[in-house]
């Protein structure tokens, strides 16, 4: 169908959502239907209802952020920011447009002496969400660029410096959202339809006014989601004002366009679009923080001030072994020979250890790994290596693929394939270095480490497995500056740390 008119009830939920938005989340707030103009003064400045992009919004946007850059370089970086290539997917813009976005776009320009030079043009600034313009519009009329006779009516987009990031579909209260997915939103995304308006879009949501669930352009009904929690210790609720504040408060939704998508191409088929779901979000954002805190700790305590060696003693088990016996094993004697172990004390307990994040099985674990990784990298000043440890060939092959498809990391990234190359590797400047916990296999004196730099970041799956015994040990020797966070699909106990 083309556009026709919604009933009352539908409007009531509408106009209810764009309230929330404008007086509870700080939204400009516009209603286009039969009531917008057209031209540079225009209500939106949009030409025709071809455009999805508010070229007015988006210009005065990379003006106020790039104030160096001439007005050439203004009108190249809307240019790149507005292409439509009709040999390419809706996905294949979307995979672009988010680079531009999330990363600025690259320019071209002659200075005052005529010579080229090159930057970026800023087009979000993620740090300071009021230097960003927010405006909801709704029943936005969109036009198609292939079919130009195929017009649809939206009930509310969310355009951040005009651009189309966020796209609501709405039904009556009495109705299920899925009609919203299966009968509105496949419909616009269609190339045929008005899938130029979907371009730049970050994910979706589909609501009734009581239930809501949000999805990217990629995803089958099945993969839409709720957001149930704003914090981590809320008691869950799927009401739609909880997911309306969790993803479309104005730092919430920028964090979420930095920080938490992702293009996974690791998988058989096409690629795939991931929008972090809420407890990843929650999660990384939790660990993130716990970074933050090891920054400040580094601070307090300088780098010969934080760590101690001492030998202790290991006690005996009625057997006449040492307790510890994945660390020191010795024939059992009448009278045991006293068995010594040297270990790492830190100036602060808080020191190295970040934490542990817990999934339930099939819950995202690679993909949160790669959102923390790129989240401390992308927002956090240092040149840091992670290190991304596990216990088994195929879970290491399982993240490194993940990561690779993700485009986090590229096939020149190293894997480590014996203790040997892992010291050599670990004494380099990596950006990831993956492995087995078994390369650790080499005795490391205290005095005598791997590398000493404390910007190295150890990120262990399956935690509970790798991280006691010999070779656990052995990590922490090589790597004494270094912190330690644990992702985990396995129940904790309560008190269960790195």
């Amino acid at each position: 169908m083309a556009y026709t008119d919604i009933n009352s009830e539908d409007r009531l939920v509408q106009a209810t959502f764009a309230e929330h938005l404008e007086h509870t989340l700080g939204w400009d707030s516009v209603y286009a239907w039969n009531q917008e103009t057209f031209g540079p003064t225009g209500t939106l400045g949009r030409t025709s209802e071809r455009d999805a992009v508010l070229v007015r919004d988006l210009r005065s946007a990379l003006v106020a952020l790039n104030p160096k850059l001439p007005a050439q370089a203004i009108e190249e970086a809307i240019a790149r920011l507005t292409h439509h290539d009709f040999s390419r997917s809706l996905l294949q813009h979307n995979q672009a447009f988010h680079a531009l976005i999330r990363d600025g776009v690259p320019v071209s320009y002659r200075n005052v002496q005529g010579q080229l030079s090159h930057a970026q043009a800023e087009v979000i600034d993620f740090r300071n969400p009021a230097n960003n313009r927010f405006l909801v519009v709704r029943e936005l009329k969109l036009t198609g660029l292939r079919t130009p006779n195929y017009n649809r009516r939206a009930d509310l987009v969310c355009f951040v410096n005009g651009l189309p990031l966020v796209f609501i579909e709405l039904k009556a209260v009495y109705k299920n959202i899925r009609a919203g997915f299966d009968g509105n939103l496949r419909d616009y995304m269609d190339e045929n339809v008005v899938a130029h308006a979907f371009h730049h879009n970050a994910f979706l949501i589909v609501s009734n006014g009581h239930n809501a669930r949000f999805g990217s352009i990629t995803s089958t009904w099945e993969h839409f989601g709720e957001w149930k929690r704003l914090h981590e210790a809320d008691v869950g609720n799927v009401a739609a004002e909880v997911l309306l504040n969790g993803m479309l408060a104005k730092d919430r939704l920028l964090d979420i366009l930095e920080n938490f998508i992702l293009f996974d191409a690791s998988k058989a088929g096409s690629v795939r679009k991931v929008v972090a779901r809420n407890h990843q979000m929650l999660g990384v954002n939790q660990a993130v923080a716990s970074v933050v805190r090891q920054e400040a700790l580094k601070r307090e305590f300088p780098t010969g001030k934080r760590l101690t060696h001492r030998t202790i003693e290991l006690p005996y088990t009625e057997t006449g072994k040492a307790a510890n016996d994945n660390l020191v094993d010795y024939p059992l004697a009448a009278e045991p020979v006293p068995q010594y172990l040297q270990i790492i004390e830190r100036a602060h307990p808080d020191l190295g250890r970040l934490g542990v994040v817990w999934h339930t099985q099939g819950s995202g674990k690679s993909y949160s790994m790669a959102f923390f990784a790129e989240k401390v990298r992308r927002t956090l000043p240092g040149n840091f290596t992670f290190v991304l440890m596990t216990d088994r060939d195929d879970l290491d092959s399982q993240i490194y693929k993940t990561f690779v498809g993700c485009g986090v990391a590229d096939e020149e990234t190293p894997r480590a394939s014996s203790g040997k190359e892992l010291q050599r590797l670990l004494s380099e400047n990596h950006r990831y270095v993956f492995s087995l916990i078994h390369k650790f296999n080499l005795e490391v004196a205290p005095d005598a480490p791997y590398s000493e730099r404390d910007d190295i970041i150890v990120v262990s799956d399956e935690a509970h497995r790798t991280q006691s015994g010999k070779l656990a040990r052995n990590m922490r020797m090589a790597l004494p500056n270094a912190a330690f966070i644990g992702f985990t699909g396995t129940p904790l106990f309560k008190h269960d740390q790195l």
